[in-house]
């Protein structure tokens, strides 16, 4: 199927690009560490189906906390990289209205190389569980496993901490615990503020 080609494709580049740092020095002692604080968000979050039909749209509010991926995981990684634990909740507005909600963990990594200023853009991906209050024909289970993979940007504005807005895709399957497994793919808009 060419779409779970595309996603298993745009998985591997970003596992490619977590794992390749321009700057690969090993990290310093826990001071250095330190230095990069933890941090929490909100976003709104708005997402289409494309597959296997584009009729359900959806809206929710995600927040998230942030941390230096070294804090949570004792062992090196590259300077860019953080660990994202993120919560997600809403509703679909169309073909009816029913209830969704998500809980997920991501590996989110700055692209260093081309920032700014203003604009510090990343690339996202990771895994959680999600349940929706439908399904689609042959699903199988409200419960499903939800990977998603994405690109984004945080945008500073001239005081106040950065907003950012981010573009993903997400899949929506059981992973082969039901005998039905028909598979649900969108995407998302996220649009939101760091506090």
């Amino acid at each position: 199927m060419l779409n779970t080609r595309i996603i298993k494709l745009l998985s591997g580049l970003v596992v490619l690009l977590v794992l390749y740092s321009p700057s690969r020095s090993a990290r310093g002692g826990d001071d250095e560490v330190d230095k990069i604080p933890t941090r929490c968000g909100m976003a709104a979050v708005l997402g289409n189906t494309f597959d296997p039909d584009d009729d359900i749209n959806f809206v929710q509010l995600s927040g998230f906390v942030m941390w230096d991926y070294d804090k949570v995981w004792r062992h090196w990684a590259p300077d860019p990289l953080r660990f994202k634990v993120e919560g997600t909740a809403g509703l679909t507005t169309s073909p009816k209205t029913r209830g969704m909600a998500s809980v997920g963990m991501m590996a989110l990594y700055y692209l260093e190389f081309i920032s700014s200023h203003r604009l510090n853009p990343y690339i996202e991906g990771g895994i959680g569980v999600i349940y929706t209050d439908f399904q689609v024909d042959g699903q199988g289970s409200r419960f499903n496993f939800n990977p998603q993979i994405g690109i984004g940007t945080e945008f500073k504005v001239d005081s106040g901490p950065p907003f950012f807005g981010a573009v993903r895709l997400s899949h929506v399957s059981n992973a082969g615990l039901h005998d039905e497994n028909r598979g649900m793919n969108s995407v998302i808009i996220m649009i939101g503020r760091f506090f």
